[in-house]
């Protein structure tokens, strides 16, 4: 062999060295930054929701663009400000005065009283409760050892979701700087196409939201609805909690059915089987029908890419991968149409008859 072909074998073993190196550092990188970098797409995706309401503001009352950005976040800050409180404040209310009457209500289980010592006596657990009822007090006083563990990171919660406020504040307001200097920096024909992609996504993220805030509500009202005739108490509260964990796709009514009909049961059986049985057709309905009618139109996706989207995303990023699985896939898909080139069907030759003879003759 040459010495001209042992350096072209060696440059080319380098080059592959170097890019397995380079891949594996920068997954490397992605994985030490990946809180930081979740900030940035959930910001992303906030900002991309908020900018088509800052662009109407400002071409239709207020010039400035700043301005514009400002009222709109402050609007949706207070919206959602309103609904924690809606939900919060009652559940601190409640919380208050379950812990003054815990003593009361363990004397009342203990003796088979109550609608919890009902229960356990009617599923014949009474008895294993009251010989374990040391170990019961003994688990409520290590519950609070990881008080500090449990401020530390509503702390780092806070931080984030200040993080991703900000962040989302700039890229909207920055958002006409960026894209021009993008389109600059591409030429006019890649620009034209750019720019519609860029549409697209837009389209993409705010259907997937509007379709998804509407499932909620539904999911909302009709649990209301329910507990409000089934009689249990606190049943705005209960309703908006589980019109937020439909938020969550796919397993979100599951979560709020769980809450719903736990305080269901504690208010009664009866409350409690009629609850189940409005959730478990509930689901049915929402993922067989709403979801494939919202969420074609919106995202236009199968359910089986919506199902193995959401899966994958929730195990890489937990909640907040399952929560943008969805227009993540669909922005994927669109780049796919766009930027992967498709071949026209070719028209195959017609098969030959064996026993035809030869044409013409």
């Amino acid at each position: 062999m040459s010495t001209a072909d042992d350096r072209s074998t060696a440059r080319r073993a380098l080059i592959v060295i170097g890019l397995v190196l380079g891949t594996a550092l920068g997954l490397t990188l992605v994985w030490a930054t990946r809180r930081v970098l979740i900030w940035i797409l959930v910001a992303a995706v906030l900002a991309v929701a908020l900018n088509p309401l800052v662009d109407h503001l400002q071409r239709r009352l207020v010039r400035r663009r700043a301005l514009a950005t400002l009222l709109v976040f402050l609007a949706a800050f207070v919206l959602l400000g309103g609904l924690g409180a809606l939900i919060v404040v009652p559940l601190l209310d409640e919380l208050g005065r379950f812990v003054d009457r815990a003593p009361e209500l363990l004397d009342e289980t203990r003796d088979g009283r109550g609608p919890l010592g009902e229960l356990l006596a009617r599923f014949g657990l009474l008895d294993y409760a009251r010989r374990h009822s040391e170990q019961v007090q003994r688990y409520g006083g290590e519950l609070r050892e990881p008080a500090v563990g449990l401020v530390r990171s509503v702390l780092e919660t806070l931080a984030g979701l200040l993080t991703v406020i900000v962040l989302a504040y700039l890229m909207v307001l920055e958002a006409p700087r960026i894209v021009r200097a993008v389109l600059r920096l591409v030429g006019d024909g890649p620009a034209e196409r750019l720019h519609r992609i860029g549409r697209e996504i837009s389209r993409t993220i705010t259907g997937y939201l509007s379709g998804n805030l509407l499932i909620s509500v539904i999911c909302g009202g009709l649990t209301y609805l329910v507990l409000a005739l089934a009689g249990v108490p606190f049943a705005a509260v209960i309703a908006l909690v589980v019109a937020v964990t439909d938020l969550i796709p796919l397993v979100g009514a599951t979560l709020g059915a769980l809450v719903a009909a736990g305080a269901a049961f504690l208010h009664s059986p009866t409350a409690g089987i009629v609850v189940l049985v409005f959730f478990v057709v509930y689901q049915q309905v929402e993922n067989h029908l709403l979801q494939p009618v919202i969420m074609a139109r919106a995202v236009r996706l199968n359910p089986l890419t919506v199902l193995v989207s959401v899966l994958l995303a929730a195990e890489l990023a937990g909640l907040v991968g399952a929560l943008l699985a969805i227009p993540a896939a669909g922005i994927g898909q669109l780049l796919l149409r766009e930027f992967v080139p498709t071949r026209g069907a070719r028209t195959l030759p017609a098969p030959t008859d064996p026993d035809a003879g030869p044409a013409g003759g």
